[in-house]
């Protein structure tokens, strides 16, 4: 069966990017040791065709949408605020997250509150697909890739179509 025609546009500029710090939670109840990364995120967005101007989307917003999603993941904790295995206490300009043995205690404004069971590459990926999506209705575009790499050759991606 032939594919349907579509227009492709991947944007992968180095400034779709943020450090941050995390901690994955594994199904044995362990965790990583807080660590960080240089994330890096692509998307691609594809539709039946351009209009009249040769366009598939204005591509401007959707780039001033991806860097300020970066911007407010850029030198955050990211913690998986839908995690049923953390403990999160606030008290007044403080975090504490405790899992297991352990406790960490961080400003609030360091820390990235994500509606996440926990803060792996692929969560990242659908979070940011999440984010972004809203940005793209009225358009052309039809489907939406998202793409994280967490390190050289790791990464993860989620796609689907736009409603």
């Amino acid at each position: 069966m032939p594919r349907a025609a579509a227009v492709r546009l991947r944007l992968a500029k180095a400034d779709f990017a943020f450090a941050a710090a995390h901690f994955t939670l594994f199904p044995d109840d362990e965790a990583e040791r807080l660590h960080g990364h240089n994330y890096r995120v692509r998307v691609e967005l594809s539709g039946a065709d351009v209009d009249d101007h040769g366009f598939l989307v204005p591509v401007a917003p959707v780039k001033a949408r991806l860097r300020a999603l970066c911007a407010a993941l850029d030198e955050r904790i990211l913690i998986p605020e839908k995690s049923r295995r953390l403990e999160l206490r606030r008290d007044g300009e403080t975090l504490s997250v405790s899992h297991g043995g352990r406790s960490y205690r961080f400003p609030s404004r360091e820390v990235a509150l994500l509606p996440l069971p926990n803060v792996t590459i692929e969560a990242l990926a659908k979070h940011l697909w999440t984010e972004l999506a809203p940005a793209l209705g009225g358009s052309a575009v039809r489907h939406l890739r998202v793409e994280v790499e967490e390190t050289e050759g790791q990464s993860a991606a989620f796609e689907a179509e736009l409603g």
